[in-house]
């Protein structure tokens, strides 16, 4: 057994934040996504609107939807629900 090894993640203890805008397609695609894999780990959801954050939108403009796991990034245009769980600890 290696000492290295990482303790698994307790998905309540994480967060996913989208930062989308209204109107984006791809936006409620990785909504969806994120709410079905969060409500059934159990893990908190928030969302941010980057046309009410300058800074937000000066990092992302280019890449919404973006998707964080506890404020990094993860996943930006499309989430990918197998590695979304894997990010959980799932």
């Amino acid at each position: 057994m290696s000492l290295l090894r990482r303790a698994k993640k307790n998905p309540a203890d994480t967060t996913v934040t989208l930062i989308g805008k209204p109107g984006c397609h791809l936006c409620e695609d990785a909504r969806a996504v994120i709410l079905k894999v969060t409500a059934e780990l159990g893990a908190a959801f928030e969302e941010k609107d980057i046309l009410q954050d300058p800074a937000l939108y000066e990092q992302y403009a280019e890449q919404i939807p973006v998707t964080l796991v506890d404020g990094r990034q993860h996943d930006f245009w499309r989430v990918d629900e197998a590695r979304l769980r894997k990010a959980l600890g799932a």
